[in-house]
């Protein structure tokens, strides 16, 4: 057993905040196992109405504080009161930093799960876009130049690199996956779903467009939107203006079951995404026996998916369509796709995650206990 740390991870939402994803899903899984493994984990983030300042959930303490900007500023006073008593901190970067190399020169890991250069434009196409790609690519490579990164793909592995981040302090550590048994069975009518935050950079509408090309054809076409997101509002909207919406149906938040149920009936996931780290829906309809039809300029997916086995990966919405189309039409096996996609998913492992995590903390730990005694010696 390797020697107990003091982890403090800092991300802007947990699990518990209504609008959670695919990275808060990763921090939980690598908090609980870490705690599991006998270190003493805590993860500050934001604190939604509803939700409590501090609790404990499967060993991890969590402190909540802060709003959806004023999290960074609770989240480095947090470090700055704690710094002594942390071996190490895991800054979650997702588009912004919480700038913890300002309060610790050493001790700190940057997580991030992929980069937002895209998601800049399309949320904030103002100064304000501009201003967020500048610190993301600029400001923060600079100010974590010091810090080991970890991330969950090959794909953003190199997009650091290109912003700076030298090769040898990026560790790819990607997402497992929780053993989960058959939902259900595939439904008979064509089924296609959707498993995603509803936010703009999801690009749900293009499942929206698709779906009203498709309908002719496939008179009998479901499509399950599952997640909530600020954006909800808007698809369905949009769902309506297209004359799909007594088609679609939008579950919101749904627990794991029917999750499961809903990924286990459907045909193929569609997963249209501008960027992703990994896609961690990608593995959890590969757990069903659903491959996933998705973007290649995505980034994540091309690791995620196995373009031909366990999915296809396309170049736009012409051929989102399509592929929606062959998959609903039996012109592919899908079938197959999927069966391959659950023995690609039977292999990953958080507990395995975890141990690579774990690795990186000890050796930055190491460091940084280097580097305070060097300090304390005459």
């Amino acid at each position: 057993m390797s020697r107990p740390l003091r982890v403090a991870f800092l991300s802007w939402r947990d699990a518990a905040h209504p609008e959670a994803g695919g990275s808060e899903v990763y921090v939980e899984q690598m908090a609980a196992g870490l705690a599991a493994r006998g270190h003493r984990v805590v993860v500050v983030t934001a604190r939604p109405p509803g939700t409590p300042a501090g609790e404990r959930v499967d060993g991890v303490v969590h402190v909540r504080g802060g709003g959806r900007l004023t999290v960074y500023l609770h989240g480095l006073l947090w470090v700055a009161r704690h710094r002594r008593s942390l071996d190490v901190v895991v800054d979650v970067i997702n588009g912004l930093p919480f700038a913890t190399p300002l309060v610790r020169r050493t001790g700190v890991v940057a997580l991030v799960h992929h980069v937002h250069r895209e998601q800049w434009r399309m949320i904030y196409p103002d100064w304000r876009g501009r201003l967020g790609w500048f610190v993301e690519s600029r400001v923060t490579p600079a100010l974590y130049r010091r810090a080991p990164h970890v991330t969950v793909s090959r794909s953003t592995a190199d997009d650091l690199v290109g912003l700076g981040v030298p090769a040898r302090a990026v560790t790819v550590v990607r997402n497992g996956l929780v053993p989960r048994p058959s939902a259900g069975p595939r439904a008979e009518a064509p089924r296609v779903v959707v498993l995603s935050r509803l936010v703009p950079h999801k690009q749900v509408e293009h499942v929206l467009e698709a779906t009203a090309a498709l309908r002719t054809g496939h008179p009998a076409l479901r499509v399950d939107v599952v997640g909530t997101g600020w954006w909800a509002d808007r698809l369905r909207e949009e769902a309506a203006r297209l004359g799909v919406d007594d088609v679609v149906g939008f579950h919101g938040w749904v627990d794991d079951d029917e999750r499961d149920r809903l990924l286990a009936a459907a045909h193929v996931l569609a997963l249209p995404s501008v960027r992703e780290g990994w896609g961690i829906a990608v593995t959890e309809a590969a757990a069903q026996g659903t491959p996933t039809v998705g973007y290649r300029s995505s980034g994540g997916l091309q690791e995620s998916v196995e373009d031909g086995v366990t999915g296809w990966l396309v170049e736009d919405r012409d051929g989102l369509t399509a592929a929606l189309d062959a998959v609903l039409g039996g012109r592919v096996d899908a079938e197959a796709a999927g069966q391959a996609a659950r023995e690609r998913a039977a292999g990953l492992s958080w507990g395995r995650s975890v141990e690579e995590l774990e690795a990186v903390l000890q050796e930055e730990a190491t460091r940084r206990r280097g580097r305070r005694r060097a300090q304390r010696a005459p």
